[in-house]
């Protein structure tokens, strides 16, 4: 009966069955040179909230200018991301003025931000 039982595991490994030693004698286990992109599903779920109300936000919070900004700058809503100097040349001010508006936007957005809660 044991023989019978040990026949349907015998071809399972432990991701923590040590395989070998490194050059310092530790152990070194499977899981430790298998390589993976695990994505964890709440982190994704997370992220994607916290896309989403960031979105809101810029649309709802900030000023045409503002969101125009922010667009251009961090390429937000499929927009290419532009210099500095190419959005103040787009919008007709200079760059210090865009980067005063920037700087303001990012800082009004990240109050929105924290105030509602994002995780």
């Amino acid at each position: 009966m044991y023989l019978r039982t040990r026949k349907k595991t015998a071809r399972e490994v432990s991701f923590y069955e040590p395989i070998g030693t490194d050059k310092e004698g530790n152990e070194i286990h499977l899981l430790d040179i298998i390589e993976g992109d695990f994505e964890d599903t709440v982190e994704r779920c997370t992220f994607e909230q916290n896309v989403q109300l960031l979105y809101r936000l810029m649309k709802s919070e900030l000023t045409p200018q503002e969101y125009e900004i922010l667009k251009l700058r961090y390429g937000f809503f499929g927009a290419p991301e532009c210099t500095q100097k190419i959005i103040a040349g787009k919008l007709g001010i200079s760059r210090s003025y865009v980067s005063r508006i920037e700087k303001n936007a990012v800082e009004k957005l990240r109050r929105q931000f924290q105030s509602a809660g994002a995780s």
